[in-house]
């Protein structure tokens, strides 16, 4: 541990809340675990009491293993829970602060806001939206995006927002599955710097697709687009005239909230369906739970609204609960590597939640980038997205929580919509590595084959045993692949989550990846996670990305594509090093066949490493689109890397 570090706060098994955070924390009382294990009911219907309804609900579960139903019978609306009731009390408080990436800056207040999203919503009902119509949005990170989302809500209209740096084949993918009618879009966006043509992408896309009547376009870049007569608008002439005023849809506690398509390992998307009321208590309670928010709280989820931790943890939750938050349309390293730091330091932020695979990078990129920024009004920080190895934990409440932040380590998938195993950061006594426990209200476990638990530190499969708030209700149009991909593996009343885990003696819950992801070598199977843990938590290694390479002799062999720590110099001494190193903590059979340097590694543009295209590279086989990649260009790179030392 570094000098900055609070060595009173760290014991023989973790990080105690600091006592001045837990003594003024909105959860400090440890017996919420207990009475949400022996009522899980009550301990949500009390949550329940959180947001607004316009009818009470009648029941608060309804469980047909494996269908459930939430607050049956309830009614209320999520747009109207994220801004009238704000109104109140908040009405001139910032809801949102907008950066662009070239520093343009744009903030609503939560009054506002709720005008632009009343007079969008407006909009859309002049183009015939009505409840029940899913429309898509296909917008970048900016304030419009929240606000069509909103305008979505209000009217009933279920949204699907498809992440802005998907090709527009994977757009009309999605478009022809939901029978969307309406596209919400943009001429064009900025990504270090380089104008990404948004509406060129939509009409390539959608030539085939014959569905859409309307394409709204947000003029935010200003490039050239071409716009079909009849069908393409642009919104800021559409919204010119719009009343600022539109009373919300009266919707039921089981309408469909929004879809959210996420990749199978069939390759094909599912469209994960949400429900209103038990999503909105479920959102707006963790969010207040594992962020501790406060009134004065300026909270920055980096997460792009494209992807689930947008909708439950940038707007949903947040605004539900009346908070400032920051959206930022760019990259974390443009102009240059502290962006997001001076990002802090100019709007104050007090609690950042991103991903490992960020943090990861901010550590190859060195300590000196945030020491040049005062981010010292941070007080509490997360993680979200994949599993996060004790190296970088370390670094991150070291380095950006200056030894006295919590850290709030995150499980939780789209399909359970809210967070499900976290510390609680005014109670939990946190490990490096570890997402520790479920949430109250949860009951998780680690199970073999035969639905049996595992002992204290073997590994298993991730299940959740009894239903929650926000669980999937179904995949769209297939309830045959929802209930064979999440419920068949054991008795259809236990939730797979395609996550290995395993429990230490303490009962922490430790996430190694997706059981999915695995390499087998003479028999043994090893996860990609957990090997990428390993190599990471080396000093020299700042990223990796393991994949299997087919061999007729062993089945597959471990090829591990490898990102240095700033200054360190690739060698094959290196090598030797990393290949010893891996074989000494998880055995001689776990032995690189090649280690592969890489400047970069092929990642999505929310920062994802895409173990898909590292696996095609290394077994000579076509990647396939890789144009949303943040660098198409590291491809190429690796290909030759490969193929070079194959022919070695």
């Amino acid at each position: 541990m570094g000098e900055n570090t609070d060595q009173s706060q760290k014991n023989i098994t973790g990080f105690r809340p600091p006592e001045d955070f837990a003594r003024n924390a909105i959860v400090n009382d440890p017996d919420i675990y207990g009475r949400a294990e022996d009522d899980p009911e009550s301990f949500w219907e009390e949550n329940a009491n959180g947001i607004e309804w316009y009818r009470k609900w009648d029941n608060v579960l309804e469980w047909e293993p494996p269908l459930s139903k939430w607050f049956i019978g309830g009614k209320l609306n999520a747009c109207y829970n994220c801004l009238d009731v704000n109104l109140k009390q908040r009405a001139d408080k910032t809801a949102i602060i907008w950066e662009g990436e070239s520093g343009d800056i744009r903030k609503y207040t939560y009054k506002e806001l709720l005008e632009e999203v009343s007079s969008f919503a407006n909009v859309l009902k002049g183009t015939g939206v009505k409840k029940g119509d899913i429309v898509t949005i296909y917008l970048p990170m900016i304030p419009e995006v929240v606000i069509a989302m909103l305008a979505c809500a209000r009217i009933g209209a279920p949204h699907s927002v498809v992440f802005a740096a998907f090709s527009g084949e994977s757009l009309a993918t999605r478009i022809g599955n939901a029978n969307s009618k309406v596209l919400i879009t943009c001429d064009g966006y900025s990504r270090r710097g380089k104008v990404v043509e948004q509406k060129n992408k939509v009409d390539e896309g959608i030539r085939s697709c014959g569905l859409l009547d309307k394409v709204i376009v947000m003029k935010h870049y200003g490039n050239d687009v071409s716009m079909t007569e009849g069908r393409d608008v642009w919104w800021h002439e559409v919204m010119k005239d719009s009343e600022s005023s539109c009373e919300p849809e009266v919707m039921d506690s089981e309408d469909m909230l929004f879809l959210m398509y996420t990749s199978g390992t069939t390759g094909k998307p599912k469209g994960i369906v949400h429900t209103t009321g038990g999503y909105m208590v479920a959102t707006h309670t963790t969010t207040k739970f594992v962020f501790d928010l406060k009134e004065d709280d300026i909270y920055w989820c980096t997460a792009d609204c494209g992807w689930i931790t947008g909708h439950s943890y940038l707007v949903y939750g947040p605004l539900s609960n009346g908070t400032t938050l920051v959206m930022y349309e760019g990259a974390p390293d443009y102009p240059d590597k502290d962006r997001y730091w001076d990002i802090i330091e100019r709007h104050k932020v007090t609690i950042l939640y991103t991903a490992p695979t960020a943090i990861r990078t901010f550590m190859k990129w060195g300590p000196s980038w945030p020491q040049m920024h005062d981010i010292s009004t941070l007080r509490l920080i997360g993680s979200v997205g994949e599993p996060i190895n004790p190296g970088a934990w370390l670094w991150y409440h070291e380095n950006i929580g200056l030894g006295k932040c919590p850290v709030v380590d995150t499980w939780w998938q789209t399909e359970t919509g809210m967070i499900m195993i976290s510390p609680l950061p005014g109670i939990t006594t946190t490990k490096p590595g570890s997402a520790t426990m479920p949430m109250p209200g949860i009951k998780a476990a680690v199970l073999d084959e035969k639905g049996n638990e595992v002992p204290p530190g073997q590994d298993g499969y991730l299940a959740i045993l009894k239903p929650w708030p926000s669980m999937v209700r179904t995949v769209f149009g297939n309830e045959e692949r929802f209930i064979e991909t999440y419920w068949s593996k054991w008795d259809n009343k236990t939730y797979f989550a395609g996550d290995g885990a395993k429990r230490d003696e303490d009962g922490y819950f430790w996430i190694i990846g997706r059981v999915d992801d695995v390499i087998k070598v003479s028999g043994h199977r090893i996860g990609s996670a957990e090997f990428e843990s390993i190599l990471v938590s080396h000093p020299s290694v700042a990223e990796a990305g393991v994949v299997g390479k087919e061999d007729e002799l062993r089945g597959e062999v471990i090829y591990s594509y490898v990102t240095l720590k700033s200054g360190v110099e690739e060698s094959d001494e290196l090598k030797s090093e990393l290949t010893s190193y891996a074989a000494k903590n998880i055995g001689p059979f776990a032995r690189p066949k090649q280690i592969i340097f890489s400047d970069d590694l092929p990642k999505t543009r929310s920062g994802k490493i895409m173990r898909r295209v590292l696996k095609a590279i290394a077994n000579n086989k076509d990647p396939g689109d890789v144009t949303t990649l943040q660098d198409p260009a590291v491809v190429e790179n690796l290909k030759e890397k490969t193929r070079i030392l194959d022919s070695d």
